[in-house]
């Protein structure tokens, strides 16, 4: 929604953007903002979804953001191709660069440096592409794989730097990951993962600073931390109480129902090692926290029943039939 805002700001129509309850909640001003300082009409709902976007000219400006955001970054950017002189986009942190990464790859006037990027008006043709296996879904295979002491290898999955943060916060934990390259699409590496099969999992420590690199990761990296042998500490992590749901307190009330130890400390999350009995816990409608419950599970002393576990299917259709596949006992209750 946030990128088809940039997309439609400088159509010469007017545009109408709604979704479900959970997408209708997320803050849409942080986008609107700046593309309203580019020219943009665009009103939103109490600073949230339906959108209403009308015609208008725009100019390039020089916008510096105050939250590290990826979809923020990608809306100006697009926005910045119908644009009149040069836009610059200024990140207080880095953040994935898929957008500037196409745009270069398809001969736009991309200019990148450090903790900025430059676009100006630009209009491609068409092209032929390959979308690569996202990483922030796989990662939850890669969890499993890790949590259940198991070998495995995903393929054609996005190997993007600005993507793979996550797997340097598994090497600090114990986790043996190694990636191959095969190839290329849009400017994106594409290649494996394979996951070795590991010891015990150790806690980790994440920084203010580290933390923006792997944020949508966070569910499933802290349902690992809660088998850890020590404490795991993420630091910085009030920008999850925006997501789908407020991801930091629903971590801490699922990792709580199923018997483990968290807590939130001012903006950290602290997740106590030690293992999770099992029990019940829901997934609020969270597509990553019902991936991140079903992960769990599989480590749990008992057998742990999950409520809205079909939400994973938002971002990654099938992912408990992939699960089922690898060897998991699931069972589905209509």
């Amino acid at each position: 929604m946030r990128l088809l805002t940039g997309l439609l700001a400088s159509a010469p129509f007017s545009s109408r953007l709604t979704g479900d309850a959970s997408l209708s909640a997320r803050p849409m001003e942080r986008v609107a903002e700046p593309l309203r300082a580019m020219g943009a009409s665009i009103r939103t709902t109490g600073g949230h979804a339906p959108i209403e976007i009308g015609p208008a000219r725009l100019t390039g400006r020089r916008l510096e953001l105050t939250v590290p955001t990826a979809q923020v970054k990608g809306a100006i950017l697009l926005a910045g191709l119908d644009a009149d002189g040069e836009t610059t986009v200024v990140e207080p942190a880095p953040t994935r660069d898929h957008t500037e990464r196409a745009l270069r790859a398809l001969g736009a006037p991309v200019t990148t440096g450090n903790g900025y990027v430059v676009v100006r008006r630009f209009q491609h043709e068409g092209f032929v592409a390959t979308c690569p296996g996202d990483p922030s879904s796989a990662a939850f295979l890669i969890a499993a794989s890790a949590l259940t002491r198991s070998a495995l290898r995903i393929e054609g999955v996005g190997l993007n730097p600005s993507r793979l943060r996550f797997l340097d916060v598994l090497d600090r934990m114990g986790v043996s990951v190694r990636i191959d390259h095969d190839g290329e699409q849009l400017g994106e590496p594409v290649g494996s993962i394979s996951v070795q099969a590991g010891d015990a999992l150790r806690g980790v420590r994440i920084e203010e600073d580290e933390l923006p690199l792997i944020i949508d990761e966070v569910p499933i990296l802290a349902a690992l931390a809660a088998f850890a042998r020590s404490d795991s500490w993420f630091l910085g992590a009030g920008e999850l109480r925006v997501k789908e749901t407020d991801r930091l307190s629903a971590i801490v009330a699922s990792i709580r129902g199923l018997g483990g130890e968290a807590a939130i400390e001012g903006e950290d999350l602290v997740m106590a090692g030690g293992g999770l009995r099992g029990g019940s816990a829901t997934s609020g409608a969270d597509h990553r926290l019902a991936m991140a419950l079903a992960v769990a599970a599989l480590g749990a002393d008992a057998p742990t029943t999950i409520a809205g576990i079909e939400a994973a299917d938002v971002s990654f259709p099938g992912f408990v039939a992939s699960l089922h596949a690898l060897g998991a006992r699931i069972e589905v209750e209509p």
